[in-house]
């Protein structure tokens, strides 16, 4: 349904909800209790035994460098509200 063109918004909202700007690591998210995404919105960061969750979403590989910043890999997708 996302790859509709007359859905284009909202697929670029789920996108750009994924993502916060700068380069953030592992080590700088444990710190954390949010984070302002480039869609707008605030991303909840809760850290337990270990587990770093985000949202509802589990971390499960940190700092996985790219060409255009660093990514943390989640179990789940994030839909904006």
């Amino acid at each position: 349904m996302l790859l509709m063109p007359e859905n284009k918004d909202q697929l670029v909202s789920v996108l750009t909800y994924h993502v916060v700007s700068g380069k953030v690591n592992a080590a700088d998210v444990v710190k954390l209790e949010s984070a302002d995404t480039v869609q707008g919105e605030q991303l909840m960061i809760k850290t337990t035994d270990g587990d770093v969750m985000v949202n509802n979403a589990k971390v499960v590989m940190t700092d996985v460098e790219a060409s255009n910043g660093v990514i943390h890999v989640i179990d789940t997708v994030l839909l904006p509200e």
